[in-house]
């Protein structure tokens, strides 16, 4: 029984915690530290984003993205003419065959990479 009444004690005397005479003082302080850093610390940021956007643009720079970029353009166009054939032909199965069931097939797979791509970014959210 002497247990409880020692935890009741001690419960009120943390729920009623005494004000300390400096807590104005340093409240105030505080405050002035926090305040203090704020815009060497968007300097920082601001100039590590603009360090890690050029890191970025000469990566790019380095891979040959625009080669890229123009390799994917004409693959494209390949795949366009392709569906043109088979919208043109009465019979799209013959269409698909020699070089164009490879086309139907990669479109079919970036279908499926694109969906779990999608799944993927759903279930994130």
């Amino acid at each position: 029984m002497l247990e409880a009444e020692f935890e009741r004690r001690l419960e009120r005397l943390f729920a009623d915690a005494p004000e300390l005479p400096d807590a104005t003082a340093f409240a105030a302080r505080v405050d002035r530290k926090l305040d203090r850093g704020w815009m060497a610390r968007r300097w920082l940021i601001g100039a590590a984003g603009g360090a890690g956007g050029v890191i970025g643009a000469s990566q790019l720079m380095m891979t040959n993205i625009f080669t890229r970029v123009e390799d994917a353009s004409e693959s494209a166009r390949v795949i366009t003419s392709s569906l043109g054939q088979v919208r043109s032909s009465p019979d799209w199965m013959s269409a698909m065959t020699g070089g164009g069931s490879v086309v139907w097939v990669a479109s079919g797979l970036a279908i499926l990479a694109m969906a779990f791509a999608l799944r993927r970014v759903i279930e994130e959210i």
